[in-house]
């Protein structure tokens, strides 16, 4: 059994589809499909059945895809075991981001990264906050950044940088002119809001309560999936929404949008480590690279 047979059973058990698994491998057919059987010749057990044009697990495949996983794990943790004794010549390292962090923070501290260490491979998935926290948690990526806030007793969250929410609203809105009571006027606004699982979101629903709003009695007209829909949902409406001051700077520059004076509570952008999981040379130059804090969040 090769790490190459692993690598091709589980393209092909995730995607029930040999054709599929074989463009994503850049293999052909015919070599896809001779993996597999040369895994159940050789061990006299059949992974797939065939049905029709599909292929769907056995019992035995759906036991032995956990192993494979775990098998490809090790040896993906020996490469960088490996990777590390090169002194940072070469490596990789995958980073998780909420979307405020991921589109307007870390992209100049990854860009200066790479220009002192050319040869370490950085890749970056997007998610909201409880998506980042649960990729570290699991091991899909090494270091995650959040604005929201995190309780896992299984990671280390790690202060990195400091963000302002503002209360926005377009220059036709009536709050551009004149100051809202929130006690009043929240209620009765159309809010555009990130989806929930958003750290957005949180900070500005968790501040609602010293404003004066309670059980969060908003009107929520707009629940969108990304910083930049709600944005220009704000500014092409008569909606209000809360948004980091980074997403935000370039229209209140340009007069698309206008701040409204209400005070919301700072926030922080954390780094989330798993307290177990290895920990590339990389990914700790990395880490070290933004100021790394070392003082640990108080758990909340």
């Amino acid at each position: 059994m090769t790490l190459e047979q692993l690598r091709i059973f589980i393209a092909v058990a995730e995607r029930e589809h040999v054709t599929q698994a074989s463009r994503m491998l850049n293999l052909t057919q015919s070599a896809t499909s001779a993996a597999i059987s040369a895994l159940e010749d050789r061990h006299q057990v059949k992974l797939f059945d065939r049905i029709g044009r599909r292929i769907v697990l056995t019992e035995a495949g759906h036991a032995f895809l956990s192993e494979a996983h775990a098998v490809l794990k090790r040896a993906q943790a020996a490469e960088s075991v490996l990777a590390d004794l090169s002194g940072l010549k070469r490596g990789a390292f995958v980073l998780a981001a909420s979307q405020t962090v991921a589109n307007y923070w870390l992209p100049p501290h990854i860009q200066r990264f790479q220009k002192a260490h050319p040869g370490i491979a950085v890749s970056m998935t997007i998610g909201n906050t409880e998506t980042v926290a649960t990729a570290i948690h699991d091991g899909i990526a090494d270091l995650g950044f959040v604005e929201g806030m995190i309780d896992d007793p299984a990671l280390t969250v790690l202060t990195v940088a400091t963000d302002e929410i503002l209360i926005v609203v377009s220059p036709d809105h009536p709050w551009a002119s004149r100051k809202p009571n929130p006690k009043r006027d929240f209620k009765t606004a159309r809010w555009a809001l990130r989806e929930h699982g958003s750290g957005t979101r949180a900070i500005f629903e968790a501040a609602l309560p010293a404003l004066g709003v309670k059980d969060g009695a908003i009107d929520v007209a707009l629940e969108l999936p990304s910083n930049e829909s709600v944005r220009a949902a704000v500014q092409a409406g008569d909606c209000v929404t809360a948004m980091s001051r980074l997403v935000v700077a370039n229209a209140l520059a340009a007069g698309t949008l206008r701040a409204i004076d209400i005070a919301l509570p700072e926030r922080r952008f954390s780094m989330l480590v798993h307290k177990e999981r290895y920990r590339t040379a990389a990914a700790k130059a990395f880490a070290t690279s933004l100021g790394e804090t070392s003082q640990p969040e108080p758990v909340r």
